[in-house]
């Protein structure tokens, strides 16, 4: 099986039409190879690594040392996304469309979501979520259409590095000139004691992010600024406002031309049986370059030349396969003639999406879409297993080692909380890319690799055909990696849970508890706080995403879920927020979902007929002195 396929049915086809059309558009870039996104980016820097490679922090050709900067930088989350997914009626049981949707975010409480039901008589009647305090809705359904969201994931970020006017060192070069750049003093609060000054350089091309560490009396001849489509100023408001007021897909596409930031997959049902996609946001078209690296902010060389025109962004309306899949996988083949990144999510909860979907086509329902959303099967090792499992076995381990080969060779494939295998797998995985770049990289740097899924997926399929790249053979070759990296799992489950394999367990490990910001930072008030912890199957790359970090705690799971039959959009609608819709501690609705959540219920949302619980109207003041 390809890690990523060619031309896989999860892909939005470029047709041909388009293609001539975006043929006469000036500045269209060619398509890079991303048949493994991220794999291009690796091979560049292979022959530099070696044990005696430069510090990690040095950027090449810079002064700029960069070490303090990575030291602040989050650890990436490649786990974190989205599964969005719509049938047409002629893949469902009552020949309408249906929509499911369930957006992946850190683990916290209170929800980044807030439900609601917004009314406006004759002329809006939608549900869906928001963020708090926000007006309109982001997700959600109308009684005629409905939408679902995911991250395209695409590269909208670059790095420039700045040149310092060496007597004036808020003036940077630009074309032989030098410009002023614009400085905001900001004062930040400290209890106890006096306002830390802290100041934010902006240059044209954004804030300066390399000297938020280092003394700021000593500043370096260069600097690194980041230009970022986040900074501008936009009008997502406008759209979200837009969603619940539209009526079929001419009005809701009309409405993403307001939605630009962040870049987004949008999928789209109506009660006429219109299915469709887009990606709606800003993404730029660079000069030159790809914005893999920092490039030089001191000519116009490497600038954003604009953005990829509305009418060019990928887009597909009830195409023939009935169905359109999207999973932070990659969306567009290799006809897109604009570049969007290299760095796609692994395909796995895709192509288990998709392989779900032809399994019952031309049957299904929304209980179906409601057991697909916890569906916990795990591509990743189906694919892997075949090329590691052979090595290991070749070893010739024995003992607990032995015993838990056997498991992986009787494994289903399903990370289900009540076995063994998925712990096994994962620490397995875990320990075989930290034996892989951990000793080049640093302990650092490899915990902030982007991408390492594609990349490692890649190396390990490429070897045992015979082709090991420089880090593999580095690691002693795929055999050695993989009979090391196994007993270090080995080794890390034996001093979780014992030495009995037979008794080890998935969810005695991998938990879900998303806590609350308080109850995180002081534990004594975790107690208060933060929610029940449930044993949970599910990881990074099932359908039913829950990644992890190093306590096996999840950290990026789906708070909303939702599940939209369009042959009865206002009666037969279901979905969830977790923990609960409040987020005072003190209120049932503080964590009323969870339990539910963990055992991927849904709640059924009939938002034309309520049978209890109660209404706040919002009355202008004239109206409501006259209401009984």
């Amino acid at each position: 099986m390809p890690v990523y396929p060619e031309d896989g049915v999860t892909m939005i086809r470029y047709r041909s039409h388009q293609a001539a059309q975006a043929a006469q558009a000036p500045q269209a870039a060619q398509a890079p190879d991303t048949t493994v996104p991220g794999v291009r980016a690796l091979a560049r820097s292979e022959d530099a690594a070696s044990p005696d490679a430069a510090d990690p922090g040095q950027l090449p050709g810079s002064t700029l040392d960069l070490t303090g900067l990575l030291a602040l930088l989050p650890e990436p989350d490649e786990a974190r996304g989205s599964n969005n997914w719509v049938i047409a009626g002629e893949g469902t049981r009552s020949g309408r469309p249906l929509l499911a949707n369930d957006p992946h975010l850190g683990a916290r409480t209170p929800s980044i979501w807030y439900e609601q039901h917004l009314v406006v008589p004759g002329l809006i009647n939608a549900y869906g979520v928001m963020f708090p305090g926000a007006p309109g809705i982001v997700i959600g359904q109308n009684d005629r259409i409905a939408w679902g969201v995911t991250n395209t994931n695409p590269d909208v970020q670059d790095l420039y590095i700045e040149r310092r006017n060496p007597d004036n060192p808020y003036q940077f070069e630009y074309m032989g000139r030098w410009e002023d750049a614009q400085v905001y003093r900001e004062f930040i609060p400290v209890k106890g004691q006096d306002p830390v000054p802290f100041e934010v350089v902006v240059t044209r091309h954004g804030p300066i992010i390399s000297e938020v560490v280092g003394d700021p009396d000593n500043r370096p001849e260069e600097a690194l600024a980041l230009k970022w489509t986040a900074h501008m100023a936009t009008p997502e408001l406008e759209a979200v406002l837009l969603f619940p007021k539209a009526q079929n897909w001419a009005e809701f596409r009309e409405a993403l031309r307001s939605f630009q930031v962040p870049t987004q997959n949008f999928v789209f049902a109506d009660v006429e049986g219109t299915i469709a996609y887009r990606t709606g946001g800003l993404v730029p078209i660079r000069r030159q370059g790809d914005g893999l690296l920092p490039v030089p902010g001191w000519t116009d060389e490497y600038e954003w030349t604009g953005f990829i025109p509305f009418d060019q962004m990928p887009e597909a309306v009830n195409p023939p396969e009935g169905y359109i899949v999207t999973a932070n996988n990659k969306v567009i083949d290799d006809a897109y003639p604009y570049f969007l990144t290299y760095s796609w999510a692994q395909p796995y909860r895709a192509m288990r999406i998709v392989e779900m979907i032809e399994a019952q086509f031309g049957d299904l329902t929304a209980d179906d879409m409601q057991a697909m959303q916890v569906d916990y099967t795990n591509l990743h090792a189906r694919t892997l297993l075949p090329v590691l499992l052979p090595a290991v076995e070749r070893a010739g381990f024995t003992g607990t080692a032995a015993a838990a080969v056997d498991l992986l060779k009787s494994w289903d494939m399903v990370d289900s909380a009540d076995q063994p295998q998925p712990l096994i797998f994962h620490l397995w995985w875990n320990e075989l890319t930290r034996m892989l770049y951990e000793p080049l990289m640093g302990e650092e740097l490899f915990k902030r690799m982007a991408d390492k899924g594609n990349v490692t997926d890649m190396a390990l399929l490429e070897a045992a055909e015979g082709r090991p790249n420089g880090w593999i053979q580095r690691a002693g070759g795929l055999e050695r990696l993989a009979a090391a990296s196994f007993a270090a799992a080995v080794d890390k489950a034996v001093a979780m849970q014992g030495s009995d394999p037979n008794r080890w367990s998935w969810g005695k490990f991998h938990r879900l508890q998303p806590p609350h910001p308080v109850g995180a930072a002081a534990a004594p008030l975790g107690w208060l706080l933060n929610p029940k912890t449930y044993p949970i199957g599910g990881s990074g790359v099932t359908v039913g995403a829950m990644s992890y970090g190093s306590d096996g705690m999840v950290s990026t799971f789906a708070p909303w879920r939702q599940v939209v039959d369009l042959a009865d959009p206002t009666g037969n609608s279901r979905s969830i927020v977790t923990p609960g819709q409040s987020g005072h501690f003190l209120s049932p609705n503080y964590d009323d979902q969870s339990g539910l959540h963990s055992q991927g219920g849904l709640i059924s949302r009939n938002f034309s007929n309520y049978r209890e619980g109660r209404t706040l109207r919002l009355l202008p003041a004239a109206e409501a002195g006259a209401q009984p």
